[in-house]
Parts: C-alpha cells; sequence; structure tokens
C-alpha cells in the first residue's frame, strides 16, 4: 500500500510537475513566515543553499505535523547572485531593479526538496542550476517586465525560463527541472525506491 503524497507548496508549475510525471498527491500549501525565517538564517551565516533546503523542511514539517500518515513534500527555491539572496519581486520597479542587476551576470538556482513522514525527515536534496544573463538593454527590461508582470511576479528573480524568461539567458548550466523549482527526476528515484511509484 503506498502513502499518500502532499505537496505542501501552491506552485502552479511543480504541481505541473508532478501530475505530468503520473504521481498521484495532494494539495496542501504551508504557511510560513518565509521573510522571518529568511532574515534569521541569514543573520546566523546561512548559505544560498542551506536557506533553501530549510525553507523547503519549514514547510514539509508543518503540513506533516497535521498529516502525520502522509508523505510530505516541501520545497523551495533560492536564487544567489555573488552570495547576495534574490527573492520574488515586491513589485514592478523591484523586479526591473534585480533584473538591470544580474544583467550580464551568473547567478546560482538551488532548488530544495524535503520529504517528511510522521513528522520526522525522509529525505531530502538540493539540486543547483548556473544561469548566465545576457547583457540586457535597460528598455527591454522594462518592457520585458511590462509585458510579463503578471506572470513574473511570483518568481524568484523575476523570470521565468518556460515563458519569454528564456531570451534573458545565454546559458543554462543544469537541470531544467531545478530551474522549474523542483529535482524533479531525483525526488522520482526516491519515490520509486521506496515503492510509491511502479517502474
Amino acid at each position: 500500500m503506498t502513502d499518500q503524497i502532499i505537496l505542501a507548496s501552491g506552485s502552479d508549475i511543480r504541481a505541473q510537475l508532478l501530475r505530468n510525471a503520473g504521481v498521484n498527491f495532494d494539495v496542501i500549501p504551508a504557511r510560513i513566515d518565509e521573510d522571518m525565517i529568511k532574515t534569521s538564517l541569514k543573520a546566523e551565516g546561512a548559505s544560498s543553499r542551506d536557506l533553501a533546503d530549510a525553507l523547503a523542511e519549514f514547510k514539509a514539517r508543518k503540513i506533516s505535523e497535521k498529516h502525520r500518515d502522509a508523505l510530505v513534500l516541501g520545497c523551495d527555491q533560492v536564487a544567489d547572485l555573488g552570495g547576495e539572496v534574490m527573492s520574488k519581486p515586491r513589485d514592478a520597479d523591484d523586479a526591473i531593479a534585480q533584473l538591470t542587476t544580474m544583467s550580464g551576470m551568473t547567478h546560482r538556482l538551488f532548488s530544495a526538496a524535503v520529504l517528511y513522514k510522521n513528522g520526522e525527515p525522509l529525505w531530502r536534496h538540493v539540486g543547483m542550476v548556473r544561469l548566465k544573463m545576457r547583457e540586457l538593454s535597460t528598455q527591454y527590461i522594462a518592457d520585458y517586465v511590462d509585458r510579463n508582470w503578471d506572470s513574473i511576479r511570483h518568481s524568484v528573480g523575476g523570470y521565468k525560463l518556460e515563458e519569454e524568461g528564456v531570451r534573458l539567458f545565454a546559458k543554462v548550466d543544469g537541470d531544467y527541472f531545478n530551474v522549474l523549482g523542483l529535482p524533479l527526476t531525483e525526488l522520482l528515484s526516491y519515490l520509486i525506491t521506496r515503492g510509491e511509484l511502479d517502474i
């Protein structure tokens, strides 16, 4: 008998990736104070990788405490530019500022996933991708944000690679699923090994 799987995230793209892979799951988004957690962890000197992992764990733990028999998947993604954490843009001006800062630079995306059961962690993985952004004109950045704001407003770094955002990049080095915010192949391997999925 397989366990119920709960995705502790409201991310449409993560849910779509799991559905496309044939995984049956329920969605119960975890409500946590991400800003407070980030501020606290950064004050302790946590790396961007550790920050992504910790946020994913907080989400998985919170839902697992109420649904102890289920496998709960917590996820988070952090963008890092030279050691500085890039967040979801507060508004369109912030998105323009972030993209201007990243223009011509290489940044890293850390995509973390943590599985909990009975309030305890079972499995975790943090994938990393390096993205080299093209030199972008001020006008293009402004137009890009204006055209895409409704879509990118909830995206770390202010872009979506699966949409027009792909034009922003000269090179992407790493697993595409990690860019989308879920280390999918590693997660599926664990679920198959555990007997949750047939292969």
